[in-house]
């Protein structure tokens, strides 16, 4: 028995809660991972998991095995890393979860660059701004935008991005144009942003000089996805806060006005985030690192980089 290969198929099995998921996560026959378990079993002369036809539980041995098995692996994987690190270009796939706009607008016009600078990187984005299960669905970060919630994520703040106020110009002339934040919880329709981790519609928050107001809009729709949020203000709906570079074609086409100038917004923080339990590889870091480089370059997120920039 490779008893430390059984240990990854064990911590495995343990975080995804089922041989069936373990088995996808690593890419494995299902009856290989459940001998491996078997094995490490026997060869400690304990049960670790306790097996039923719909899950698996954790023994009280199986407990104190794991917490010291990631221990034990992670201490491994960063060994291995610092030695080949200087060798050896980063390999692999990389499994990353990102709001459709930063994907369309940000990463994926840019990836040419990355893959010039490590091609031996498999990436898999997946698109959205849904609840993840970093464990179970293998994910092994996340750009999100808005500081993380989640205590049990490691995060990185990778930047910063400011948001401006817009209404459509059908919208402005229906209502007319709000000049006041607080004619948003009352005499003005807005379009809510749904954050599905608090399960509620965000506030928005304004500041002029000293003043500092945090408004709860009355909103007439809301949506849990940037680029829904932003095709709601371009309909005419609602007034909305967007995000600089989201936002920049809509205003150059005439479809979306820029409002309440004399109000600064918030700016949303960039966090890269990832499972405590998940240690950090090189190509993950890498990814962080090149990805933290592409949203400094954003100039206060006004402007995206050219659509198409020439790598190296």
């Amino acid at each position: 028995m490779d008893q430390l290969s059984a240990m990854r198929v064990f911590v495995r099995v343990v975080e995804t809660g089922n041989f069936t998921r373990a088995a996808t996560a690593l890419d494995m026959p299902k009856t290989t991972v459940t001998n491996m378990v078997q094995s490490l079993e026997a060869h400690l002369r304990t049960t670790l998991l306790n097996r039923t036809t719909r899950r698996v539980m954790v023994t009280t041995d199986g407990a104190l095995y794991y917490e010291r098995a990631i221990q034990i692996l992670s201490e491994i994987d960063e060994l291995d890393g610092s030695m080949s690190n200087s060798q050896t270009q980063p390999s692999g796939r990389l499994r990353v979860e990102m709001a459709g706009a930063f994907a369309d607008l940000i990463v994926i016009p840019n990836l040419c660059d990355f893959y010039q600078r490590y091609p031996q990187i498999q990436l898999d984005i997946g698109v959205g701004d849904r609840l993840v299960d970093y464990i179970a669905e293998n994910v092994d970060c996340a750009l999100r935008g808005g500081t993380p919630m989640d205590q049990s994520l490691i995060a990185r703040k990778v930047g910063e991005m400011r948001l401006r106020t817009f209404a459509a110009p059908f919208y402005l002339e229906r209502f007319g144009t709000p000049t006041h934040p607080r004619e948003l919880e009352d005499r003005h329709f807005s379009v809510g942003y749904l954050n599905a981790t608090v399960g509620r519609v965000l506030s928005m928050e304004f500041c002029r000089g000293d003043e500092v107001i945090e408004v709860n809009p009355r909103y007439a729709i809301s949506v849990n996805d940037a680029r829904s949020y932003l095709n709601a203000m371009i309909s005419g709906i609602g007034v909305g806060q967007s995000l600089s570079f989201m936002a920049n074609d809509a205003v150059e086409r005439g479809e979306l006005v820029e409002i309440m100038t004399d109000w600064d917004c918030e700016k949303l923080p960039l966090y890269i985030v990832y499972p405590q339990t998940r240690h950090l590889s090189n190509k993950v870091r890498v990814f962080v690192d090149w990805l933290a480089k592409l949203v400094q370059d954003l100039k206060d997120g006004d402007r995206i980089l050219p659509p198409m920039r020439k790598a190296g």
